[in-house]
């Protein structure tokens, strides 16, 4: 939380590692014996940052089936991208967001950050899709190509 606070405020490209050991009260030294780099900080804030949000959104497992139950193909979708919204909405989430899209054509850390969560939106949406299709609730001529336009207009 240390660090996302001070990248909030300076920005991911100027804080450097004795920094966060001088927010954590810490010595730079014995923050190098948890993380090697912060780049790898950085990337365990994300991961942190992403799984307690999909907690407190109360998004996990997705049982298909009964999320399909007695809905119509629209519900679902809405469901599902309220779910990414709330997840992504939370004010942690929030602000490592706006250091890492602030700073994705700059920073080869926040672009590969922007990237692996676009492959999760992606990857989860084509599952979806997927799923929607066996349960015959849409069909998709390319369902590939109708996961991505999908997962990209919501992701943007």
């Amino acid at each position: 939380m240390a660090t996302l606070e001070l990248t909030a405020n300076k920005g991911l490209g100027n804080v450097s590692m004795n920094m966060i050991a001088d927010k954590v009260g810490i010595k730079k030294p014995s923050l190098y014996n948890h993380f090697a780099s912060k780049e790898e900080l950085v990337e365990t804030m994300y991961q942190f940052l992403r799984e307690e949000a999909k907690k407190n959104a109360n998004v996990g497992a997705i049982d298909y089936t009964a999320i399909f139950a007695g809905k119509s193909a629209l519900k679902i979708l809405k469901m599902m991208v309220g779910g990414y919204f709330n997840m992504n909405q939370q004010e942690h989430m929030l602000n490592f967001y706006k250091v890492i899209y602030s700073e994705r054509s700059l920073n080869p850390m926040a672009a590969k950050i922007v990237a692996e969560e676009t492959d999760k939106m992606i990857i989860a949406t084509k599952q979806l899709f997927y799923a929607m299709e066996v349960h015959k609730l849409l069909h998709f001529t390319n369902p590939d190509m109708s996961a991505v336009s999908f997962a990209m207009t919501i992701h943007g």
